[in-house]
């Protein structure tokens, strides 16, 4: 199936490894112009190398941008305007904030939390609407969590600006749909990441047993047997911000293997 993406801009945030490195390697293999973010200059740089290894597309471009600096966030879309006119298609994501629960987060966990894992999002979409509605074609997806669907336990700071991101991004949907730019949000279940690895052993040590009698049991708690793969959360991102899907938006879909009972 051809997903029409061969002549798209995408810019995908917070893509030095995990869901976004996979995400942008996605788009890389379709044909797209992509442009990859992080704070981590030199990581990077490494991940844009190995991307057009991977795929042979030249168009793999790396610029460095904290999502937490809302002077960042405009300079990483200034350069990408400059050498590619616009953005077409924007993957938002940002790694997690800490975890902890009600008694463990002080105010400037709650700002920061905020800042990070909410405005940024408002603030990258507020920068590529302008060429998205000049084209009259954009994309938006918004990678977030399964707490937006049932909150999780010793993540409160997750739980809250999750759902915050919910929200903004089904507004924002019915506010630019007739214009051709459609806004949905992706969140992970259990997926082979960092993230799932720290929080794992996170879980094991509150617990006192191992990393890995932890994750056997974390397994045993998904219907398809297994952990996801970071690969197989990509294809979803990348159909949703593709041409292919011309008519969903203002959605939030789990890929989870079948863990959440939630309906």
């Amino acid at each position: 199936m051809d997903l029409g993406l061969a002549e798209k801009t995408v810019a995908v945030m917070a893509a030095s490894k995990g869901l976004g490195k996979a995400t942008a390697l996605a788009f890389a293999m379709e044909g797209a112009t992509v442009y990859i973010s992080s704070r981590q200059e030199a990581e990077l740089h490494k991940t844009r190398d190995e991307i057009i290894s991977a795929t042979n597309n030249k168009d793999v471009h790396a610029i460095t941008c904290d999502v937490s600096d809302e002077g960042a966030i405009t300079s990483f879309f200034t350069q990408v305007a400059e050498k590619s006119g616009g953005v077409d298609i924007l993957i938002n994501n940002v790694g997690g904030p800490a975890p902890g629960g009600f008694n463990d987060v002080q105010d400037s966990d709650w700002l920061s939390a905020f800042e990070k894992n909410l405005l940024s999002y408002i603030r990258t979409s507020r920068a590529v609407l302008p060429y998205m509605k000049e084209r009259q074609f954009g994309r938006i997806v918004n990678i977030s969590s399964s707490s937006t669907k049932e909150v999780i336990d010793g993540l409160i700071l997750s739980n809250t600006f999750r759902a915050g991101m919910v929200g903004f991004a089904k507004t924002l949907a019915r506010e630019v749909a007739a214009d051709n730019i459609l806004v949905n949000t992706v969140g992970p279940g259990r997926i082979s990441t960092d993230r799932m690895t720290e929080l794992n052993a996170e879980n094991a040590k509150k617990q006192g047993i191992s990393a890995e009698e932890m994750l056997g049991r974390s397994i045993a708690q998904i219907p398809a047997g297994r952990l996801g793969t970071p690969d197989e959360f990509a294809q979803i991102i990348v159909f949703l911000a593709s041409p292919a899907n011309a008519y969903l938006t203002g959605q939030s879909l789990v890929v989870d293997g079948g863990l959440l009972k939630a309906l």
